[in-house]
């Protein structure tokens, strides 16, 4: 994307290259270190600013960002939450997330699909380890890496062993992407924990597979219903990792597989009988 009048010709001291995207929160740019290494530079926008809950939940998902950098997500390079506007840095991961890249060449096979499962059981298992909650596993969040899939974008995360005294989540808010939800994010936000990504890890991998994510309604409303009530819309994911997902799709969270034991599952070829 080019870069516009608007647009800042650095951020901390990092050179502005390029445009990589935009969206509600705030414009994710590339730009350049001094040694010359590419980052991805999230830059909030300036009407948060003056919002002292936002900066809150931005100083949250630098700290929850740093704990699990590594192979599975893309590492922290240099963050101010408290600049005039809020800005983090982490390497930059080339490739499309797994959105993009379903939307222009539709499912994957069955050998990535397998791979993505594999990949992203991962990357829950080192967040859930590091004592974070994602709370936001959806496509656009999938980055897809030649050296496999990478989770990104922690802003509504949080950890584990304070979910139930979280003031930002008490507010009333619903925050996540309703088709990519876990039914406990609607019904009941404050017990919210790692078991709703592992939900949210089965419809994504129900979207890879179909380019339609399970539950999908043109009513956020009736999407809510039929991730809490509803079953889901399975047609179309290959026989081989149906049991996977179905596994990560049960409506109570503690009927669901961990990431552990889906990696085991996995490498083991499939669910016991």
């Amino acid at each position: 994307m080019a870069l516009r009048d608007s647009d800042p010709v650095e951020v901390g001291g990092y050179r502005i290259e390029d445009r990589l995207g935009s969206g509600g929160m705030g414009v994710v740019y590339l730009a350049r270190s001094a040694s010359g290494r590419r980052l991805a530079i999230k830059v909030v926008h300036g009407q948060y600013a003056d919002d002292d809950e936002f900066r809150a939940r931005f100083r949250r998902e630098v700290s929850a960002a740093r704990q699990v950098s590594g192979a599975f997500t893309a590492p922290v390079v240099d963050a101010d939450a408290d600049a005039s506007r809020p800005w983090m840095a982490t390497l930059y991961i080339p490739g499309a997330d797994l959105g993009t890249h379903v939307r222009e060449h539709g499912p994957l096979s069955a050998p990535r699909l397998r791979e993505l499962a594999a990949g992203l059981a991962e990357a829950l298992r080192d967040i859930h380890r590091a004592g974070v909650v994602h709370r936001d596993l959806k496509p656009a969040n999938v980055m897809l890496a030649e050296d496999g899939p990478r989770v990104i974008d922690f802003g509504i995360s949080r950890a584990a062993e304070f979910a139930a005294a979280d003031v930002l989540t008490q507010t009333g808010r619903v925050m996540g992407t309703p088709p990519f939800m876990s039914p406990e994010q609607f019904s009941s936000p404050q017990d919210v924990g790692p078991a709703a990504d592992v939900f949210s890890l089965g419809s994504v991998l129900a979207y890879a597979a179909t380019r339609r994510g399970p539950f999908d309604s043109p009513s956020p409303y009736e999407t809510a219903v039929r991730v809490v009530e509803g079953e889901p819309a399975l047609d179309g994911v290959p026989d081989e990792l149906l049991p996977f997902v179905r596994l990560c799709l049960e409506k109570h969270p503690k009927s669901r597989v961990t990431a552990d034991e889906l990696l085991t599952l996995l490498r083991d070829g499939g669910p016991a009988a």
